[in-house]
């Protein structure tokens, strides 16, 4: 099936590893043009050359601090100058730490909040002009499952990624007309590294094993079985692509069926 991604531009943030990662070597396989950014350049460089050589693609890989909102102007100016703008931007960060609400302290909220929802806000705001140029563009956040369940001793997640659904809906509302969908993926519980310090902290604070932690995780959902990366990479890609050419403002959950509701 052509999804009608060859040549795109796809920039993924933090895609030094995990779901960014595995995005960002998706998109490759489909003949996407790759931007990557990260803050650790080792990690990042790794992972660059690892895209370059299995599918042979052209790749931009830069450090940069998403909250930052100077360093993703650069960064998004520097994609622009080397490949001629931007198509599709996917923007993902690290998750806020694992507290109850007790525990949290206001700069734990102020990072949550730069981190999970400014960083999608910084991305928008200047991709958001080179798809108008073209008519053409998809900006697909990455969030959780939080964003329709809350989920336990994620309070900092559970309130600030609902934020983000609110701007992708508005965004979706207001650049419609300018050829640009905006979507919003929610992962359930991937084996990502996130993942694992989850479970630590539920580990330390229930006495049961971080394996018990995984296995009940696993039980709770229908299939079973935890996530993996590449399984949230597939349905950004689609999200990106021709295929999926009338749908906008969405939060699309890939959680192997953990989310309870209707």
């Amino acid at each position: 099936m052509d999804l009608g991604l060859q040549s795109r531009v796809a920039l993924v943030a933090a895609s030094s590893q995990g779901i960014g990662l595995a995005t960002a070597e998706a998109l490759a396989a489909e003949g996407c043009r790759i931007a990557m950014c990260a803050r650790n350049q080792s990690s990042l460089t790794a992972a660059a050359d690892k895209i370059k050589k299995r599918y042979n693609a052209e790749v931009l890989a830069e450090i940069c601090d998403v909250t930052d909102a100077a360093a993703v102007e650069h960064f998004v100016a520097a994609v622009a100058g080397r490949f001629g703008g931007v198509d599709i931007c996917v923007t993902n960060a690290g998750g806020p730490p694992a507290k109850g609400f007790l525990s949290t302290t206001p700069d734990d909220w102020r990072r949550a909040i730069e981190a999970n929802f400014l960083s999608a806000v910084h991305f928008a705001r200047q991709v958001i002009p080179h798809m108008q140029r073209k008519r053409w563009g998809r900006i697909i956040t990455i969030t959780s499952l939080t964003t329709k369940q809350p989920v336990a001793d994620l309070v900092l997640s559970n309130a600030v990624r609902t934020a983000v659904v609110g701007l992708v809906k508005s965004l979706a509302n207001e650049f419609g007309k300018d050829g640009i969908l905006v979507n919003n993926v929610g992962p359930g519980f991937t084996a990502t590294e996130r993942l694992r310090e989850l479970a630590k902290s539920r580990s330390v604070a229930s006495g049961k094993t971080e394996q018990e932690i995984f296995d009940g995780w696993a039980a709770d959902a229908p299939l079973k079985r935890l996530g993996e990366p590449r399984e949230i990479a597939d349905a950004i890609v689609w999200l990106a692509s021709e295929r999926a050419s009338y749908v906008t403002g969405q939060t699309l959950l890939v959680d192997g069926g953990m989310y309870k509701g209707l």
